[in-house]
């Protein structure tokens, strides 16, 4: 399972990017990673990247949910979980 926390910032060239801090809560000694990516950005591929940075074995396999417990589905852009979710 990946617990997510979004955030919003800006770009230099006013691109709207979204930040996510993602945690491994399947070894939480683990220091959470920072995934910052443009709002079209499909989070399966945020969800990839960050097995690739924990090491786990597949993305496809894994859940990703908010810190309160929501699960989230992936097949949606960053910016819409980001909207859905919110921030920390």
């Amino acid at each position: 399972f990946f617990f997510v926390f979004g955030s919003s910032i800006m770009s230099d060239k006013e691109t709207k990017k979204i930040q996510f801090k993602i945690i491994l809560t399947s070894d939480n000694r683990q220091p959470y990673r920072v995934v910052t990516v443009s709002e079209e950005t499909p989070f399966t591929a945020v969800l990839r990247f960050a097995a690739e940075q924990f090491r786990v074995q597949s993305a496809d396999t894994m859940a990703a949910t908010t810190k309160d417990g929501t699960g989230i589905n992936p097949s949606q852009t960053s910016g819409s979980i980001f909207l859905k979710y919110g921030s920390e």
